[in-house]
């Protein structure tokens, strides 16, 4: 059985994915981390890590693992402070 806080998550993103606000949220987080530089950043770091062990040795599972926590840590306070924002928002407006 799901606790409260699991159910509200999920309740929360069937709001977002029915009115379309997690497909704008989406799309508003990818032209940020371009604006930012964050995915020529990680698309660089994709690129060294293919030229160290070579494009035959590397699988796209490898470089999702390796690269994942980096980006995560990549994107500026400023971008998750802004969607943060927006949640809230879309939140206060659905009174949830």
């Amino acid at each position: 059985m799901a606790d409260r806080s699991t159910q509200m998550k999920n309740s929360i993103n069937q709001k977002l994915v029915e009115t379309g606000e997690k497909e704008r949220l989406k799309d508003m987080l990818r032209q940020r981390l371009t604006e930012c530089g964050w995915r020529d950043e990680l698309k660089e770091h994709a690129k060294d890590i293919v030229r160290e062990r070579g494009l035959q040795q590397v699988t796209v599972d490898d470089l999702v693992k390796e690269i994942t926590p980096q980006g995560r840590d990549l994107v500026p306070d400023t971008v998750k402070r802004e969607l943060l924002a927006e949640i809230k928002k879309f939140l206060a407006a659905q009174s949830l």
